[in-house]
């Protein structure tokens, strides 16, 4: 078992400038006791890391702070023109190249269509995106994102057919094009990418554990543990999209790496082909969607009946049309309606006989003392006068 590094100056010295930088690029622009107070530097040691950075071409002044007590301070920030990267998203339909400086800022993008049977090679292609994107300065790294993931084992690219991915069946996939492009280059699968943004800027943000769940054409996920990802033995873990689901067609019966398993469901063909035979029609899911709900607000447009006259006409329109010339007129049942409001009456005098009326305490009181004795629910008759 390997024992702890010693802490040597050079490697004191790295790890401050990587926390000074980290600093800078979160903040922004900042000055050197304020770098000295986030990094938990000295005043002096936060010198000489910034003198080191400059020297570098990592870091620049950005001007002056006025304004404040004391001596002007000098603003320090990241230097953009330092170092360049790129990002490739290579489908079966085009690569979209996307260049970015140090600070994260993109400054080019191209989007170089392609076939599933390309005349020119892989190189070609990649370089071909890279040189449209227009990079101001050499490019310090190159990461591309496929719909696949290579295999650690044999370095080939794997989860993916010579049909999706034209070229691509090479052994010693990264090596092969690090040498070709001339820059350092690495391969990912585009799932896992995403989970590496989410991680860093997005909802996974401080989360060491979680999981990705992508659906689009095909299904898959990504796996991070304890903050680092998890690709498996092959580089196949999170290819959820294969896992055998009753009703759907096998590896042998589709092939390795068919449109078969759990993705034969609920992928992206099979939701179109279902939106379809409900009558949604489109290209793809969202232009499927507003197709769906243009042609219901055109139906409802139509369906609507357009108003004519004042609005007690439109009520009676929606009612339907007047039809009381031809009802008989009701005859006035007066005596019945008397008779029926003396049949009401009769039922309510027997329920005041024989509940008695206890609005004061005392008369409650009364009335509940007189419980069992006769003539305990009857009105007390009242008593004659006398003449005088």
């Amino acid at each position: 078992m390997n024992g702890p590094v010693p802490g040597t100056p050079s490697l004191l010295r790295a790890i401050n400038d990587r926390a000074a930088l980290q600093v800078l690029l979160d903040r922004g622009p900042l000055t050197r006791p304020e770098i000295g107070t986030l990094t938990g530097l000295s005043k002096p040691t936060a010198s000489q890391l910034l003198s080191r950075l400059q020297e570098a071409g990592l870091v620049v002044l950005d001007g002056i702070r006025e304004g404040l007590p004391g001596r002007t301070a000098e603003l320090y920030r990241i230097n953009p023109d330092a170092a360049y990267v790129a990002a490739l998203d290579v489908t079966p339909g085009r690569i979209e190249a996307c260049v970015a400086d140090i600070t994260g800022q993109v400054v080019g993008t191209y989007t170089l269509p392609t076939s599933r049977r390309p005349s020119d090679g892989l190189i070609d292609r990649l370089r071909g995106a890279l040189d449209g994107a227009g990079s101001p300065g050499p490019l310090r790294r190159v990461v591309i994102g496929v719909q696949a993931a290579i295999d650690p084992t044999t370095g080939r690219l794997g989860y993916a057919t010579a049909k999706d991915m034209p070229g691509w069946q090479i052994p010693n996939l990264v090596p092969t094009l690090s040498e070709g492009l001339g820059v350092a280059v690495d391969v990912e699968n585009n799932v896992n990418l995403v989970a590496v943004a989410e991680q860093a800027h997005g909802a996974a943000r401080d989360h060491q554990d979680f999981v990705l769940l992508w659906a689009d054409e095909g299904i898959g996920s990504a796996v991070v543990l304890g903050g680092r990802m998890h690709r498996g033995a092959t580089g196949g873990a999170g290819e959820v999209g294969y896992m055998p689901t009753p009703g759907a067609p096998t590896a042998r019966e589709a092939g390795l790496y068919a449109n078969h398993g759990y993705q034969a469901l609920t992928g992206g063909p099979a939701v179109l082909k279902l939106l379809r035979s409900y009558g949604v029609r489109g290209t793809d899911f969202r232009q499927g969607r507003r197709r769906r709900r243009a042609n219901r607000g055109g139906q409802r447009q139509e369906g609507r009946r357009r108003p004519r006259g004042p609005a007690r006409h439109r009520r009676q329109d929606r009612r339907g049309p007047r039809r009381h010339h031809l009802r008989a007129r009701p005859r006035p049942r007066r005596a019945h309606r008397r008779h029926r409001a003396v049949r009401r009456r009769e039922p309510a005098r027997a329920h005041r006989a024989r509940t008695p009326r206890a609005h004061h305490p005392q008369a409650a009181r009364a009335a509940v003392d007189r419980r069992g004795q006769p003539g305990a629910g009857r009105r007390p008759r009242p008593r004659p006068r006398r003449r005088p």
